[in-house]
């Protein structure tokens, strides 16, 4: 079953380069069936995209870190009944799209990436050990193939936007 999800986009920019939209559900739905997580009827994920000032605010305020960050995960800390917000997903466009750019990747290959990472970390994952980094960075590289982009940790980047459509 896949989430409902609720998407937010603040920054123009993020519109202006690609269907936001289309791309949470594509990236979503191909975490899901890679995954295939345990959520539930009614389970929720919501999304926001915006600039590296609003998660700088958001970074300092929940990680005590003074910068921007490519993405950051809320995890829901409870849920009940047939309702289950798995959580919140927040993106910020500079800082992706520098990292697209340094990396010689499509921003919305880039972008995909950064939903798919997020996503994963609402489902527990997480790469704090170096054994859970590992878990989690198979776990990308999965989802990704599956959507017919690169493998972000085997070094090749020839990622398309041919291949998101």
């Amino acid at each position: 079953m896949i989430p409902e999800v609720d998407i937010l986009v603040e920054d123009p920019r993020w519109s202006a380069s690609f269907d936001v939209d289309a791309l949470v559900h594509k990236a979503i739905a191909g975490t899901m069936a890679v995954i295939e997580p345990e959520i539930g009827p009614g389970a929720e994920v919501s999304f926001l995209f915006c600039d590296d000032a609003q998660i700088a605010v958001l970074n300092h305020s929940w990680r005590g870190k003074d910068s921007p960050t490519n993405v950051l995960s809320f995890p829901a800390l409870e849920s009940g009944g047939d309702f289950r917000m798995l959580g919140d997903i927040v993106l910020a466009f500079e800082t992706i799209a520098r990292e697209a750019a340094d990396e010689d990747k499509h921003l919305e290959a880039h972008t995909a990436h950064m939903i798919v990472h997020g996503f994963l970390h609402l489902l527990g994952y997480d790469h704090i050990e170096s054994e859970d980094a590992e878990e989690m960075e198979a776990a990308e590289s999965r989802v990704l193939i599956g959507l017919g982009l690169a493998d972000p940790w085997a070094g090749d980047k020839a990622q398309t936007k041919a291949s998101l459509q």
